[in-house]
């Protein structure tokens, strides 16, 4: 895997925020499709199938690996954008959902690799390796996909992932984390993660929690968000455009 390219970069916003990336002339930053906000003229972009970060990947490599980023609800393309002018130009990108930019020097991390949930994943600097882990732990697949399949981001470049609401960074020395499934950003690779049953029958019927809680073991960085998106949807549907006005058709007697 070559070595990533050196960007340059700033955290703009404050509940909403967006990532600008400043590109040299020849370097090239890997987004996911539609998160693209605005580029600088120099820039252009390229849809491709795959991230890139093995030039000499063969087709059916390439349609492999797009093939299970579909398995994720990703698109099967990612869009590279390259400065192609002669000064510095910048581009920026944002998340379909209000929330938080975690900033990540892959080159810091242990091994260089990070796990990230399957949405996570914003842009990276052209290099980085994106794959995707299946945790094979029984718990983790009876939550339905969260937590079952996860994404991989090797490399030793910037990488950027978005999580909802306020984000929390811990580190773990040799402990246990215990935290709702929807609420783990990414973590280092060498974390330990399970999804395991909250508790007696009472704690998980009565207890508000939801029937499992992710579980973080080992030593290493881990990252929370406070509003994963399914608690925002929950959050928003009681004030739907329809809200209220049930009772005023017979359409509506029949949803209540």
């Amino acid at each position: 895997m070559a070595s990533s390219h050196e960007i340059d970069y700033q955290i703009k916003g404050e509940s909403i925020q967006i990532v600008e990336v400043e590109l040299d002339p020849g370097e090239t930053v890997i987004a996911e499709a539609g998160a693209m906000l605005f580029m600088e003229e120099g820039i252009q972009f390229e849809t491709k199938m795959g991230d890139g970060s093995n030039p000499g990947q063969g087709l059916f490599d390439k349609l492999l690996s797009a093939g299970s980023r579909l398995i994720t609800g990703e698109s099967l393309f990612m869009t590279h954008f390259t400065n192609r002018g002669y000064k510095k130009a910048k581009a920026g990108f944002s998340a379909p959902y209000p929330g938080t930019v975690i900033p990540i020097d892959l080159a810091t991390s242990r091994s260089n690799e990070l796990i990230v949930q399957k949405d996570g994943f914003l842009c990276a600097a052209y290099g980085t390796k994106l794959s995707i882990v299946f945790n094979r732990k029984i718990g983790s697949g009876l939550v339905g996909g969260e937590g079952f399949i996860l994404q991989k981001l090797q490399g030793d470049g910037k990488a950027f992932v978005h999580a909802g609401g306020t984000v929390i960074e811990r580190t773990l020395n040799n402990e246990t984390l215990r935290v709702d499934t929807g609420c783990v950003v990414a973590f280092e690779s060498q974390i330990d993660f399970d999804v395991e049953t909250s508790g007696s029958l009472r704690s998980m019927v009565f207890g508000g929690e939801g029937i499992f809680l992710a579980t973080l073991r080992g030593t290493g960085k881990v990252w929370l968000q406070s509003m994963p998106i399914r608690k925002l949807v929950q959050a928003l549907s009681p004030y739907g455009a329809n809200r209220g006005k049930e009772g005023s058709s017979l359409l509506g007697s029949f949803l209540e």
